[in-house]
């Protein structure tokens, strides 16, 4: 029996894509890089191990919710 890996690929979605991440702000960090230098995808890992594709110009928003239920820290883009 061979290995497989289960491939999603959404296009042109109006959904939001929810992650439970270890960092939020190193994340957080590293999309506003990804947008500042336009870049056109970013590799996300979620705390399960999988690994999600953004495609940069498509993000509207970002939501930071904290463990402690702070309110978020968000940003978009400038486009």
């Amino acid at each position: 029996m061979t290995n497989t890996t289960k491939l999603r690929i959404a296009v042109q979605s109006a959904r939001e894509l929810e992650l439970e991440v270890e960092n939020g702000e190193d994340l957080a960090e590293e999309l506003a890089a990804a947008m500042e230098v336009g870049e056109g995808i970013v590799w996300l890992t979620d705390i399960d191990g999988t690994r999600h594709g953004v495609a940069i110009a498509k993000v509207a928003f970002v939501e930071i919710e904290g463990a402690m239920q702070r309110p978020g820290i968000g940003f978009s883009s400038s486009d």
